[in-house]
């Protein structure tokens, strides 16, 4: 059976040519390793739903949700607001 969302991603793209894939069925799951992705700034080569690679308007969807997700985490952390002060401040939702 096919995991309805698969992420390609290289970990320490200067030492390291293995590509490594993260399976779910799981949107939000999804999102949440993009995020630890984006954090790391690992490199990520492909998302895959149900077997086939998402054009380019909808992985750039859910990039740009898990950015938009993590930057509103590390603003919070980083400013010590909760979530609702960081979406009237910064209109980040987290």
């Amino acid at each position: 059976m096919i995991a309805k969302y698969t992420i390609e991603y290289t970990i320490f793209q200067q030492h390291n040519k293995r590509v490594e894939s993260h399976h779910t069925d799981d949107p939000v799951e999804a999102e949440d390793f993009l995020m630890y992705l984006l954090a790391n700034g690992t490199r990520i080569h492909a998302i895959k739903h149900e077997g086939v690679d998402l054009d380019g308007t909808q992985s750039d969807r859910m990039l740009r949700v898990a950015a938009g997700r993590l930057a509103a985490r590390v603003l919070g952390e980083s400013l010590h607001l909760d979530a609702a002060a960081v979406k009237h401040r910064f209109d980040f939702a987290s």
